[in-house]
Parts: structure tokens; C-alpha cells; sequence
């Protein structure tokens, strides 16, 4: 087994990235460069990075376990650069799309296409789980690709070819996004006439909504709580409700004839919101029993004075709507992220209406071969849902802008060879 080190090593040469040094810290630091240390590996410039929600996790403090040092991102696009001896599909020049997972390809679960649960690709071993890049200690660490180099494990397996007629604006939004969108599609049972709400308007909300299209849903309801994101809602096709102006539930049930959903995707996950005016308000008592779930999944954040890096306030609130939105026997779909600190689910009401209840990491490496062709055929343009482009040299105030959720700060990419 090869040694999937945290600090990559160089031979002298430094390169800039987005290095997490503890909760509510970050800092643009100057790292040595990634090099080879294993045959399978391969080390890739970077032309797009992204900022994810899952990131947030890691520097609000409700994803535990981080390292300090791991450079952070786990979205990439770039050109091949060196490749070890047993990467035979892949050369120097080639232009790729990363999964942010990674998979070696040939064990069990990789066969079955459940790449996200790789025997081989975790250093923590194969009961470890899925390792993927700028994550915790349990997922490698692995260093990530908020930078201008990235080492990529796994290559042969954990890359995939881009044809020219894919820009970097549509493959950095297939690097993670848009797949586990899909995944949350696949898992939710979303078929031909379904009818479909997605919990949750940020970038993964958003494919959901296109994903759910893309298979067969008749009608997509988006819930969230924030103008920019349910009107970019609206324009991918949703019908939208407001949680600050209406109690979800209700309106869900009067849209659809009191029969609710067949399928619901939570795209929420930990650092849901609950709502603080209107009818969905929650009474003193549900709002303590939320502040008790805050301290139990974030014991160690730190806030800031002027609200950055402020946990969600209700990390099990979106469970409790997906439940009350699906109709009896239907389907829930779970890829907003809760970690494993999070144990509060109401599965009792979910028993009581026999729901099927899916969740998981996304299988990148099965879906995205798949999702590159639909983009290359012009089926769907993923950079519709791409609102900020930023040098990787502002992204800690790109962070900031997208963890308080400013107006159009919705998806967020890093060009880390500009400026």
C-alpha cells in the first residue's frame, strides 16, 4: 500500500493555495509543490477551482477531525502535468476534470460503480470510507485543489478526459456539484412523473432541480429562504416556496392536492436554517432543542462578532420537512452533508409512513463520464448556475462572501493561474 501524504513535498518550488489552519481560520499560504509519490499518481495544473457549502463545514466547525495544514477545495479542472509509471491512459497536456472523490478502479465496491466507498483510495483503510480531497482527517486527508497544483490519487481511475467543446465554467461544475446532484436525483427515486421537492436552493439545490428533470420529473417544488436562490430556482424550472413566508409543509401539501411528494432531496444537510418570522417559526421549545443539536454537531465553533463562520441553527431541520413533505411509501433522497457528530433523525415518523430513506457520498467516477457527454452534447449547461469567478489571490474574501450567503454569491469559481 503507498503512503498518501499529507504534506505532497517539492523539489524547491512553492506554489500559492487555501490552507485550513483551524475553525473560522484560513489563510492563502505559500505551499511546496505536489510531486509524485506513487506509480498511479499524477499531478495536474489547475485552470478552475470552486468554493463549496462543504467547505464551510470544515471552517464553521460542524465537520470535525480537520488537520491543520490540509489544503482545502475539492473541485478541479486542469492540464495533466507529469503522470507516474502506471497511469497508461493519461499524458502530460491532457486536459481532465476531477472527480472529487477518489477511486482506484478495481476493488469491489469500485466494480459495482460505488466508487465513493473505495477499498483502496482512503489511507485510513477500507472500513475508512470515502476519501476525497481538502477533507478530514477520515477522508486521507488528502491535500485539495483550492491551489494551483493538485497531486490526484489514483489517476487512471480518478480522471476524466474533457472534449474542447466543454469549457472550464461547465467541468468545474461536473468536478462535484452536478454529479452529487444527480446522485440525489438517483438515490430519491426521481422517475418519469414524479413529483419532486428539493430541500435547499444553493449550487447542489440547483442541480437537483435539473437533475430531477433531466429524469422525468413532471414538477420540481425548491424550498429555501433566500431571493437569489429561488429565483435562479424559478429559472431552472421549480415552483418555489419561501420558508421565511410560509410554513413549507402546508404549501407543499396545497400544491399538490394534500398527496405531498414522491420523492424529496435534501440538499441541505447540517448547517440547515430554521425560519425566523413567519408561520414556520419554531417555538421556544423546538428552537432549544435545535440550539442543543448545534452544540452537540459544533461544540467547538467560533463565530465571529459580525456572524461569519456562524453554524446553521437547526442541523436537523430540513430531515424533519423531507419527512413530512414525502407522501407514505415514497422516497427520500439525503446528500446535503451530516457529520457524524450529527445523530438527532426522526425516524419514527419516517417508520410510521414506510419511506425509503437513501443517503451518501456521491459515486463521482460512475457519473461523470456520463454528465460530460450531456454537457458536450449541448443537453444542459451546467455554468448557468455559476455566478462569481474570483483569482485564487481573493479567495479568503470570496469565503467570506459565501459563507454570510451576500446576493448572487451562489457558486463561486477560483482561477488560480489569474492574477
Amino acid at each position: 500500500m503507498f503512503l498518501h501524504s499529507l504534506s505532497p513535498g517539492g523539489a524547491g518550488g512553492s506554489t500559492k493555495a487555501v490552507v485550513w489552519h483551524g475553525i473560522g481560520d484560513i489563510r492563502l499560504d505559500d505551499v511546496p509543490e505536489p510531486k509524485i509519490e506513487a506509480p498511479t499518481d499524477a499531478i495536474v495544473r489547475l485552470t478552475a477551482s470552486a468554493i463549496c457549502g462543504t467547505d464551510l463545514h470544515f471552517i464553521r466547525g460542524t465537520m470535525s477531525d480537520m488537520v491543520p495544514g490540509t489544503i482545502l477545495g475539492h473541485e478541479g479542472v486542469g492540464i495533466v502535468e507529469a503522470v507516474g509509471p502506471e497511469v497508461r491512459n493519461f499524458v502530460p497536456g491532457d486536459r481532465v476534470v476531477i472527480p472529487s472523490s477518489a477511486s482506484c478502479g478495481y476493488c469491489p465496491p469500485c466494480r459495482e460503480g460505488n466508487t465513493s466507498q473505495c477499498d483502496n483510495a482512503n489511507p485510513n483503510g477500507p472500513s475508512a470510507g470515502t476519501a476525497f480531497y481538502g477533507g478530514p482527517k477520515s477522508s486521507g486527508p488528502l491535500n485539495g485543489m483550492q491551489a494551483e497544483k493538485v497531486r490526484v490519487v489514483y489517476a487512471n481511475s480518478s480522471l476524466v478526459k474533457l472534449p474542447d467543446n466543454v469549457s472550464d465554467d461547465q467541468a468545474i461544475m461536473i468536478s462535484d456539484i452536478f454529479p452529487t446532484a444527480y446522485f440525489g436525483a438517483e438515490i430519491a427515486g426521481v422517475k418519469t412523473g414524479s413529483v419532486v421537492v428539493v430541500l435547499g436552493c444553493g449550487p447542489v439545490g440547483q442541480f437537483s432541480i435539473i437533475s430531477a428533470k433531466l429524469l422525468g420529473a413532471t414538477r420540481v417544488i425548491a424550498v429555501d429562504r433566500l431571493d437569489d436562490r429561488l429565483d435562479m430556482a424559478r429559472k431552472n424550472g421549480a415552483e418555489v416556496i419561501n420558508f421565511e413566508k410560509e410554513d413549507p409543509v402546508e404549501a407543499v401539501k396545497k400544491l399538490t392536492g394534500g398527496l405531498l411528494a414522491d420523492c424529496v432531496i435534501d440538499a441541505v444537510g447540517v448547517d440547515a436554517q430554521h425560519a425566523h418570522a413567519g408561520p414556520a417559526k419554531p417555538d421556544a421549545e423546538k428552537e432549544q432543542k435545535f440550539e442543543q443539536e448545534v452544540q452537540e454537531v459544533a461544540p467547538d465553533a467560533k463565530p465571529e462578532k459580525d456572524g461569519q463562520w456562524t453554524p446553521g441553527d437547526a442541523p436537523s431541520q430540513a430531515s424533519e420537512w423531507a419527512i413530512e413533505m414525502t407522501k407514505k411509501a415514497g422516497q427520500i433522497g439525503i446528500i446535503g452533508v451530516y457529520s457524524p457528530q450529527m445523530t438527532t433523525y426522526p425516524i419514527g415518523k419516517a417508520m410510521n409512513k414506510n419511506l425509503t430513506i437513501r443517503m451518501g457520498n456521491c459515486n463521482h467516477r460512475a457519473i461523470i463520464p456520463g454528465l460530460v457527454d450531456l454537457v458536450a452534447a449541448g443537453v444542459v449547461d451546467p455554468a448557468r448556475v455559476l455566478t462569481e469567478h474570483e483569482h485564487l489571490g481573493s479567495a479568503i474574501e470570496a469565503f467570506e462572501a459565501f459563507d454570510k450567503r451576500q446576493p448572487g454569491w451562489i457558486k463561486v469559481e477560483l482561477e488560480p493561474q489569474a492574477g
